[in-house]
């Protein structure tokens, strides 16, 4: 029995594939790490202290920021990944513009820089 794939036919050419693919998760990973800093950087720019020493915004504020605006290639993917690091904090699993603009998202303690 006959069992070829076509998967065996060039191993160079999976390595390529291969290397290609990790180099394209490096630079998505590298993209979201970014993201997250400058989400944080805008967070603490524009929001304000809670007892807690937290940082306090809601979306609306956040979402309407012209910097964060020029700065982030998707500010849902940044929240979404921040929040799953533990960065920041929100109700919910995504915010949208207009329906979730009171929503506050709170800086984590230690990422408050001033």
């Amino acid at each position: 029995s006959s069992s070829t794939s076509s998967s065996s036919c060039c191993p160079a050419s999976r390595a390529r594939s291969s290397a290609r693919a990790r180099m394209a998760a490096a630079e998505a990973n590298e993209s979201v790490e970014r993201g997250i800093e400058l989400l944080v950087e805008g967070l603490n720019r524009l929001g304000a202290k809670d007892a807690d020493g937290a940082k306090t915004v809601t979306f609306g504020v956040v979402f309407k920021d012209e910097i964060l605006e020029q700065q982030l290639e998707t500010l849902v993917g940044s929240l979404k990944a921040a929040k799953k690091r533990g960065i920041l904090d929100f109700k919910g699993q995504m915010l949208l513009q207009g329906a979730h603009d009171s929503v506050v998202i709170t800086l984590a303690k230690d990422k408050v820089t001033d």
